[in-house]
Order: C-alpha cells, then sequence, then structure tokens
C-alpha cells in the first residue's frame, strides 16, 4: 500500500478526482498501467423517529435497526493510465453495490417476483459512478470526457467526516445502498454526472475546473443549453496548511409552445444557479472546515439533490440556503470529530412539498474514527436531525456502528 489509511478514503470515496490514488493491485504492459482498488463498508444502525403535527398535536413514534451501508457503497475501481507523446492518459471505470436488501422472503434477492409476491426495485444495482477519459498535461490542463463527480458540493462532501460513517437520513440505507451523511444538512449533493471538463494547471495551488454538464428537464420540455459548473481551489501548505475554494452552478431550461409549456401558466424560460464556499485548515492534529451555499431555483436543498423542486410549477422559485461546520482531532490513529449543519427553503416548491412556506434541516454528528489497521477503519456515530416546516417537526436520533475496509 502506497498511502496511509486517511488517504485512501479521500482517494476512495469520491474518487473522481483521485481515484488512482491508492491500489491494491497493478500491472504494466506496453506502457499502459491498470489499477485497481476498492472500498466495502457495513453498519448496524438503530434509528428512533419523533413527529409531531402542529395543527393536532399528535406526535408519532417510531425505531428501527438495520443492517446497511454507510455514505458509501461498496466501490471497485479499475484506472487506466498511460502516455502518448506528450499527452497524460487517464480512463476510469467505477461499479458501486451495495449490501442492502429489502427482500421479504430470506434468500431471494431484491427484485423477486416469483408468483407476484416480491418487489421489483431498481435501486439495488450496481450503481456506474465513474465512466471517463481524460488526456493532458502540466503545460495547458486536462480535459475530461465521461461521467464524473460534479464540481459544485464536490469539494465539501470530501470533506465530510461521515463520508467514512453514516451520518443522517440513515433510513435511505434501505433501497437507496447508500445513507445521506450530512447531505441535506448543510450542503447539496454534488452526483455523478456526464460531463466535458477542463481543468488548469496547478499554479502554486491554484487550480480552477470548469465544465458543460447533461441538462435535467427540471422545469419545461426543452434543454436549449447545457448546465454548466464551475470550481475554483486554492491549497496552501506550512505550518497552518489548507484549502479555500468557491464554485458555481447554473442551468436554464425553457417551454415550448403547448398546452403545459405555453409560457402563461408556466414562464417561456427558467434559470437555475448556485453559488459555494468553503475553508479547511489545519493545525497539529485539528483540522476545521467552514462552508456555506446559496440557491436559487436549484431545489429542494432539504432533500439534498440539485434540480429537485426548484420551482412550484409557475415560475416562482424555491430559495436555498445551508451552513457547514466542523472540527476533529486525530489522536494516533483514532481520529475524533464533531459537526453541524443546516439546510432552509422558503418559497416555490417548499408548500406544495412540505405544506408550509418554509423547511428547515439541522443536524448534528459526533464521531469516532480508529484506524484498526492499513486496511480496516473502525467507525462509532451518533447523529440528530431536526426537521422543521409549517406542519410538522421531527426529530430523529441515529446511533451506528461498524468498520470500512479500503484495499
Amino acid at each position: 500500500m502506497k498511502k496511509t489509511l486517511l488517504a485512501q478514503s479521500v482517494a476512495l470515496a469520491c474518487l473522481a478526482a483521485a481515484a488512482g490514488g491508492a491500489q491494491a493491485v497493478s500491472f504494466t504492459q506496453n506502457d499502459v498501467t491498470v489499477d485497481i482498488n476498492g472500498t466495502i463498508n457495513g453498519f448496524y444502525v438503530n434509528r428512533d423517529s419523533k413527529t409531531e403535527n402542529k395543527a393536532t398535536g399528535v406526535t408519532t413514534k417510531s425505531q428501527n435497526s438495520e443492517l446497511t451501508n454507510g455514505l458509501l457503497p461498496g466501490w471497485i475501481n479499475f484506472v487506466v493510465t498511460s502516455k502518448a507523446g506528450d499527452q497524460d492518459i487517464k480512463a476510469h471505470f467505477s461499479f458501486a453495490p451495495g449490501i442492502n436488501n429489502n427482500s421479504t422472503v430470506v434468500g431471494l434477492p431484491i427484485g423477486n417476483n416469483a408468483g407476484g409476491s416480491g418487489i421489483t426495485n431498481p435501486y439495488s444495482q450496481i450503481d456506474t459512478r465513474n465512466v471517463y477519459f481524460q488526456f493532458g498535461n502540466n503545460d495547458w490542463g486536462t480535459l475530461k470526457f465521461g461521467r464524473d463527480i460534479g464540481l459544485f458540493g464536490q469539494n465539501i462532501i470530501l470533506s465530510d467526516m461521515t463520508l467514512l460513517g453514516v451520518g443522517g437520513t440513515s433510513n435511505a440505507g434501505i433501497p437507496y445502498n447508500t445513507t445521506f451523511g450530512m447531505i441535506a444538512h448543510g450542503y447539496m449533493y454534488t452526483g455523478f454526472q456526464a460531463q466535458i471538463t477542463y481543468t488548469t494547471p496547478n499554479y502554486n495551488g491554484l487550480q480552477a475546473s470548469a465544465g458543460i454538464f447533461q441538462p435535467s428537464r427540471f422545469a419545461g420540455d426543452q434543454t436549449k443549453t447545457p448546465g454548466f459548473q464551475a470550481k475554483v481551489d486554492y491549497d496552501w501548505k506550512g505550518s497552518v496548511p489548507g484549502k479555500v475554494w468557491g464554485g458555481l452552478v447554473t442551468q436554464s431550461t425553457s417551454c415550448s409552445t403547448g398546452a403545459v409549456c405555453d409560457g402563461v401558466s408556466n414562464p417561456k424560460s427558467f434559470t437555475a444557479t448556485g453559488y459555494e464556499a468553503g475553508i479547511k485548515a489545519s493545525i497539529d492534529n485539528f483540522e476545521a472546515v467552514v462552508y456555506g451555499f446559496k440557491g436559487k431555483g436549484l431545489g429542494l436543498s432539504t432533500i439534498g439533490a440539485q434540480f429537485l423542486g426548484g420551482s412550484d410549477g409557475f415560475g416562482n422559485k424555491t430559495d436555498s440556503q445551508g451552513y457547514f461546520l466542523q472540527g476533529t482531532y486525530k489522536l494516533n490513529k483514532t481520529k475524533f470529530g464533531i459537526n453541524w449543519g443546516q439546510n432552509k427553503d422558503k418559497d416555490g416548491a417548499t408548500t406544495s412539498v412540505f405544506g408550509g412556506p418554509e423547511n428547515k434541516n439541522s443536524a448534528y454528528t459526533l464521531g469516532v474514527y480508529h484506524g484498526l489497521n492499513k486496511f480496516v477503519t473502525l467507525v462509532g456515530e451518533f447523529n440528530h436531525e431536526k426537521i422543521t416546516s409549517s406542519a410538522f417537526e421531527t426529530k430523529n436520533n441515529t446511533v451506528s456502528a461498524g468498520a470500512i475496509l479500503f484495499f
């Protein structure tokens, strides 16, 4: 193994940027190198939930146990690198299955439909997250073509300590193969998206990326232009090393002439935008992260997915914003951490989805991450979520314990 466990976790977890960093198997033939690496995890999760109906005062409670993946699914990466002339070439395939299965019949897989008794469900499938190639060099930069992690929201999910654990929205583990970590509680999910992206050379720590992305028909039946994302990073070293970054995302859709998109009940065009900024710095064994974002028509941040619920269907945009704070301290092979985040949505689709003009998610996580050896990290977390709307207030407590392996 060429990297420490922490370096592996960053390289393997959202591996878009650094997928070839830690390889379990590597071989070279005819100037082409193939690296193979991966990760597997499993957690026991116990979650209790209490919801109060503000209108009636009625409270409902539930408690459930699960064996589930954490914020990461299983993941295996095949990374091919070579050099042609002065160009560095890279190709990356990855497959991300999960351990979850909601079949009610032991021994039968999800999707079983024998006698009509099973449930056909698409979520326990293999997720092909990375399918891309890139070429370039240190003189003029790199061009990437294919499917890879998005730019907007990339740095913050890589900085979230619950990437190695479970975090919040733990009930999403079945059937989605992953929990949410702190997604929707401080930031929105970046996702893995089809793209053509250019990245500049690294100028003494300063580097920028920008690209066009597969557009989403989130408010209209036409996508005349692709989505656009960009980010700028500045890394520095020294006694207090760190990183500062900023990013943006924007996309427009439009309506053709017709009964649904008539330009009257629905506007002819709709543009969603989002902006973000963050900073991460460390002193000795302590590291701190501060982050914030703001969106207009970008979607319901309290759900976490971009372009979902960006408006009420009549052009009134959803306003969203979020904040995230985190502090960790590493003592020998054990890292202790706490983070807190909040997302808030207002107007737009908020009323139709949540029953009122405003919805707010807040959460904090206490976590312990112990490096048992160079392959295995033991993880224990407690997460508290509070979801507040005009109609309901929900409080969730999640205790999780398990392990994650990198190879």
